[in-house]
């Protein structure tokens, strides 16, 4: 385990106790999660590194690497996904980038950017997991590369830069999003979708909040700690939106942590407290997607 002495928002190095949080996914170990004194980012702490988090991603249900649609569960998230897929595609045409070119970082087992290929853009991924690598590009002949590839690629190269549901898990933050601000191009966007953990149903569940998912999750971002992060690089914030589903499946899955079953019923009513908590403050939503502009200098 690797012990984070400084904050990668503030460089504080005084932290509290936040939560203690299980693996229910694969270890069933438990992990803390702390929060900064000086601007009260919440990560966690101590976390496995780089060379260590892999065997925290081996397990079917995992879904984004391993793609399975065994059990209800799973089979729930594929359907989720080609809707949520489309939605994708639709809010990036409208931001009507300059360069019809998408980077998109962590790009799981590939259908995201599939479908952006079927459109007519040029594609590239940025995905860790080899299995899920290999899976994009047999199944859908992709160019997917490594993080360690970032560096590599020119200057303002990609009219869009995608991380959905991605920025939670990356080990170099710091130098991750300056490279990628890097490659983006003058007037390009940055779509960022990340959990919230100051969402109504993350207050509701607490420790069995699904999207806490320790120790996978090695930040847990608030609305302003999105903005911080990425308006210091000189970027312009255009739109926050929720993400419609994730109330739901997130609650769905808490539900299973909480009582060692899910309850349908539960989960339902927990979704549409958050969605309508959602409505009247978007920081009550389970997570937000955060929409980007880079200006031309």
């Amino acid at each position: 385990m690797e012990a984070i002495l400084e904050c990668s928002i503030c460089k504080g190095s005084n932290f509290d106790l936040f939560l203690e949080c299980k693996d229910h996914t694969v270890s069933h170990e438990t992990f803390k999660i702390v929060k900064c004194n000086s601007c009260g980012f919440v990560f966690t702490n101590p976390r496995p590194g780089p060379d260590a988090i892999g065997k925290y991603y081996q397990s079917e249900d995992y879904i984004s690497h391993s793609n399975s649609s065994k059990g209800l569960f799973n089979l729930l998230y594929q359907q989720i996904r080609r809707i949520a897929i489309q939605s994708k595609v639709k809010l990036i045409k409208s931001k009507n980038p300059t360069k019809r070119s998408i980077l998109d970082y962590g790009s799981g087992t590939g259908e995201f950017l599939n479908a952006m290929k079927s459109e007519g853009w040029n594609t590239m991924g940025i995905e860790p997991s080899l299995q899920a690598k290999e899976m994009s590009i047999k199944n859908y002949n992709l160019d997917i590369e490594e993080p360690d590839s970032l560096s590599k690629i020119a200057n303002e190269n990609f009219g869009v830069i995608t991380l959905w549901h991605v920025l939670e898990h990356v080990h170099q933050l710091g130098n991750t999003i300056e490279q990628l601000n890097r490659i983006l191009d003058k007037n390009g966007i940055l779509i960022i979708a990340v959990p919230n953990h100051e969402a109504w149903d993350a207050n509701f569940y607490k420790e069995y909040w699904a999207a806490y998912d320790v120790p996978r999750h090695l930040y847990h971002f608030s609305k302003n700690d999105v903005i911080r992060l990425f308006t210091q690089l000189g970027l312009k914030l255009m739109e926050i939106r929720p993400m419609f589903f994730d109330p739901f499946y997130i609650s769905l899955l808490s539900e299973k942590y909480l009582n060692g079953k899910p309850s349908y019923l539960n989960a339902i009513k927990a979704g549409i407290a958050t969605t309508r908590a959602g409505k009247i403050d978007v920081t009550k939503n389970s997570s937000l997607i955060y929409i980007f502009k880079k200006n031309e200098k």
